[in-house]
């Protein structure tokens, strides 16, 4: 998934009026003619993303900043590595400090957790998905994270896909009208139904289901809805599930895991940017 530069510098437009408002009034006391070098490292084992709105918001504040990246998007870095060096206006670099550092420690978050998840079921058929539970503002920017950890995106929004829950379900009927009114509207676009037992699951492909979302199902029935299926249809599994038992769901044979943790429940990447004295 690829971002546009407007849609970055829109993000980024908006975070800044958000920390900086009418100006760094700490900033101040700096001398304005002052110039420094700063680096920004990482202070734990990551995988990073967000360097694109690192650099936009420097950029935004003072075009002349000058940054070196050590790594792109989707590296693997170690405890105290190096990942940029910085070099122009103090002021200008302070200013961008926490900004920057938010987008950075935020999506390298959701980066890292989503490469957990796809180390843990290597070798199996499954793949990785992520929600729409993501921090407002910030969908686009998760969800390209989330292929920086090497994930895969589920839709986007409400507007490029159906996903047909049980609330759904109960205003149209049954299945197999939710699922038949969905086609009928738009030809052009997936459809995937959630099902909460295996009566529903075959229901759900009779009626020509493209992907069927298996909702809180233990492993036996998981295992059963993949019998049953014969490979109709693709299946995801949703719900309740972590990194102790992602393993032996995606063992089951199913095609897809969904994980609202990876853009919920992040804890940010403890990043810093300090400046560096120069060797006279």
């Amino acid at each position: 998934m690829l971002l546009t530069n407007e849609e970055i510098s829109e993000s980024v437009r908006i975070a800044l009026a958000e920390d900086a408002g009418a100006g760094d009034i700490t900033g101040l006391l700096v001398p304005e003619a002052l110039s420094a070098k700063a680096q920004i490292i990482s202070r734990e084992p990551a995988v990073i993303c967000g360097t694109a709105w690192a650099t936009e918001v420097f950029k935004q504040i003072d075009p002349e900043l000058c940054l070196n990246w050590q790594v792109q998007d989707g590296d693997a870095v170690v405890a105290d590595q190096l990942l940029c060096i910085l070099s122009g206006k103090a002021r200008s670099l302070l200013m961008g400090e926490r900004t920057a550092l938010n987008f950075l420690q935020t999506l390298s978050a959701t980066a890292t957790v989503t490469r957990d998840f796809v180390i843990i079921i290597a070798s199996t058929h499954a793949k990785i998905l992520d929600t729409r539970k993501t921090i407002p503002g910030l969908r686009l920017a998760q969800k390209y994270a989330v292929t920086c950890g090497g994930g895969c995106n589920h839709r986007l929004g409400l507007y490029d896909a159906f996903l047909i829950k049980e609330n759904h379900i109960m205003a149209c009927g049954s299945i197999t009208k939710a699922i038949q009114s969905a086609k009928a509207q738009h030809t052009n676009y997936s459809v995937e139904i959630e099902v909460e037992n295996l009566q529903e699951l075959q229901e759900a492909i009779d009626a020509g289901a493209e992907v069927i979302m298996l909702d809180n199902f233990d492993l036996p029935t998981l295992r059963q809805a993949v019998a049953v299926n014969q490979g109709k249809v693709k299946l995801e599994v949703s719900g309740g599930v972590s990194k102790d038992n992602v393993r032996v769901i995606a063992e089951t044979g199913i095609d897809y895991i969904s994980v609202g943790a990876l853009t919920k429940h992040i804890q940010a990447i403890d990043l810093s940017m300090r400046f560096v004295r120069e060797r006279k």
